[in-house]
């Protein structure tokens, strides 16, 4: 999660939301991601989608399976919905999002009971850094 905290920073540092992202196989790292939706004009560009495509080219597979997803913030359903998708035996998440969480906050598509892959979930991993990082980064804006 710490690796996962430092590319949120980097989102941060470049003025966008500081959520990052990272894969983990065998406790090797095999790709990051920080949010670049404001650099690409990519609304779609969240860190976990980043981190994912990253993952499964430098895999060079079509499923993550064997593989741990890190990332900062609980994922919104855009991103749960690719997890699902790319299959990652589990997601681990720092601060949990009660606006649009999709493991658990708002709804829980990650382990929706009809869906063919229900990845591990443990959120709260690291949760004061992580949410903290977000109230700065949005109080800052607020000014």
């Amino acid at each position: 999660m710490r690796l996962a905290l430092d590319e949120a920073e980097d989102a941060r540092d470049a003025g966008e939301v500081p959520v990052g992202a990272v894969v983990v196989r065998d406790g090797d790292l095999v790709a990051r991601g920080a949010n670049m939706m404001m650099a690409g004009g990519d609304p779609t560009a969240h860190a976990e989608l980043l981190a994912l495509h990253a993952a499964l080219a430098a895999l060079g597979v079509p499923r993550l399976e064997g593989c741990t997803l890190y990332v900062t913030l609980e994922p919104c359903a855009m991103c749960a919905g690719a997890i699902v998708l790319a299959k990652p035996d589990r997601v681990v998440f720092g601060a949990w999002d009660d606006k649009a969480g999709m493991a658990g906050s708002v709804g829980d598509i990650l382990r929706h009971p009809r869906l063919n892959h229900r990845p591990e979930v443990t959120g709260g991993v690291l949760e004061e850094e992580c949410g903290a990082l977000l109230k700065a980064f949005f109080a800052e804006r607020r000014g």
